[in-house]
């Protein structure tokens, strides 16, 4: 048997080795004179009409078969089609000529295929020095520089800042013709939230595609907040996202939509709609990532949540339908964000196999930090409080909930008091130190000036072991008001396990509890909501 050698002295090889410099006809093999008639609008992609058999289609005089250029398609010399006159380059060529004509998006399309990533190393505005960051591989290669900043311009990142600009543009022009459906979530702005309604507002803007909505995300705060939430502003300016395209509550006026019935709400992340819009309730069209039953009967579209991160939820639908998009580090940095806050870094022990499983998905957007580091700097961002003053530090993540009815007697005001709750990310004992004597002068002024019955400080931090803590300081406006609380609270010790804790100088309007159990944040707004809408045998 003869031995086989691969060799390319083949004459079959002629072509190339010599390369097509010697191509006899250039150029495209079809060449359109005139457009398709205007009569009637074709919406189809090119590889419909490829495929299509069989079917009349009329052209119009303009457009006959006759206006129709057929070229010679040219070879090389050695026999072989050249590059630019392939029988495979001209049928391309075909497609792209047809689907310009018929698809109205296809220059469009082909802007975003051409998109190529970059880039931008600039000086970091936000120091991280401070931040311990535990060692990972990604950190180890990498390393990271306390003065310099490198954020990477994706098509992913692209698209949605294209989309905010629009979604900013149509409300800027007043959305004419169209129903504003907004998308707003809780009005705690934490990572998480902003996330979620950010990405969910796009998801739905990519699948729904109806001519009759404008999908806008809503962040639930004053743009002005933004400066207190450091953690957020660090996390969105290393995504890449264009911050002046962003819709806040104090830029729209929602009723305005909802007088004229154009508005259609969907509630994101929450089962109850912020005290603030409860007169926009009867726009609520979906609740999305809900943790019971609502009472909205009228709502045809929920989602009960199932999982601890409602980025989780958002991340698994843009798999489903488009998962190159999650590529894309800023991106998928967005939604991996949302569930390490969520989710305490995935320790939480209400974490799911699918809050595990989507973080490690998107992976990638924690970069060169590791989802450790990514979480350290957020936590980091978030309760850095060095520079704030007590007002600040309160009114950094603060929610209020009024009183319901119209009385606004002395009586009243003791039995269904207005509720605040202050988070922050140190001890009690640290918030009390920090203004060392005028600490509670502090806390109580802050109490009257939002006209608080009863001022709830949420504490949450790791201590020296690295054992997370959950401690709340409790300041009521009269002792009556204290007992009451404390009365409601023992009988749900089952969710809230207090232990007292003592600290001198503080009154009996005034208490201090460490939990002793972890402790979620919703648990305690529960709680709290629960207590405002108790019966009058609790008061």
């Amino acid at each position: 048997m003869e031995r086989y050698v691969r060799t390319r002295d083949d004459p079959f090889f002629n072509g190339i080795r010599r390369g097509e410099a010697a191509a006899v006809n250039k150029g495209s093999g079809l060449d359109f004179q005139g457009k398709l008639g205007t009569t009637k609008s074709i919406n189809r992609s090119a590889s419909d009409i490829v495929n299509r058999k069989t079917e009349d289609i009329t052209y119009s005089p303009k457009n006959s078969p006759s206006d129709i250029v057929l070229e010679p398609i040219g070879r090389s010399l050695s026999g072989r089609w050249s590059k630019t006159s392939s029988p495979l380059r001209v049928i391309h060529n075909f497609e792209e000529t047809l689907a310009a004509y018929i698809s109205p998006d296809a220059s469009e399309a082909k802007e975003e295929v051409n998109f190529k990533s970059s880039y931008n190393v600039s000086k970091r505005q936000n120091d991280i020095s401070g931040v311990h960051l535990p060692p990972s591989a990604a950190l180890f290669y990498s390393g990271t520089s306390p003065k310099m900043e490198v954020i990477e311009s994706c098509e992913s990142v692209y698209k949605l800042n294209k989309y905010l600009k629009a979604r900013r543009d149509d409300v800027n022009a007043g959305v004419p013709g169209k129903f504003l459906h907004a998308v707003m979530g809780p009005d705690i702005s934490d990572v998480g939230s902003v996330a979620s309604t950010i990405m969910y507002a796009f998801y739905l803007d990519e699948t729904l595609k109806s001519n009759q909505l404008c999908t806008v995300p809503v962040i639930n705060m004053k743009r002005a907040k933004l400066d207190s939430h450091a953690g957020l502003q660090w996390l969105l300016r290393s995504c890449n996202i264009d911050l002046s395209s962003l819709i806040f509550i104090d830029e729209i006026d929602l009723s305005y939509y909802d007088l004229f019935g154009s508005l259609k709400l969907v509630l994101l992340n929450c089962d109850k709609i912020p005290s603030e819009q409860e007169a926009l309730k009867e726009a609520i069209v979906e609740v999305f990532h809900c943790t019971k039953s609502h009472s909205y009967s009228w709502v045809d579209s929920t989602t009960v949540r199932q999982d601890v991160s409602c980025c989780t939820v958002i991340a698994e639908k843009f798999a489903m339908i488009s998962p190159e998009i999650l590529a894309g580090q800023g991106f998928s940095r967005l939604l991996l964000a949302g569930i390490l806050v969520d989710t305490g870094n995935l320790s939480n022990s209400e974490c799911t196999s699918k809050d595990k499983y989507m973080a490690t998905l998107l992976i990638n957007g924690a970069g060169r930090y590791g989802c450790n580091g990514l979480y350290h700097i957020l936590k980091y961002k978030t309760h850095d409080s060095s520079d704030l003053n007590m007002e600040e530090i309160l009114r950094k993540e603060f929610k209020k909930w009024t009183r319901s009815g119209k009385s606004n007697t002395v009586s009243s005001r003791m039995l269904t008091p207005n509720i605040g709750m202050s988070s922050i990310g140190m001890s009690i004992a640290q918030l009390l130190l920090s203004h060392d004597s005028t600490s509670v002068p502090e806390i109580i002024h802050f109490q009257k000036l939002e006209k608080l019955g009863l001022l709830v400080v949420v504490s949450g931090y790791y201590d020296s072991q690295k054992k997370f803590k959950r401690e709340i300081l409790v300041s009521a406006e009269s002792s009556e008001l204290m007992k009451n609380l404390l009365r409601f609270l023992n009988a749900s010790a089952a969710q809230l396990p207090l232990k007292a804790v003592h600290q001198s100088g503080l009154k009996d309007e005034m208490r201090v509890f460490e939990i002793d159990k972890v402790t979620s944040r919703k648990t305690i707004e529960q709680l709290l909501e629960e207590f405002l809408s108790a019966s009058n045998g609790y008061y």
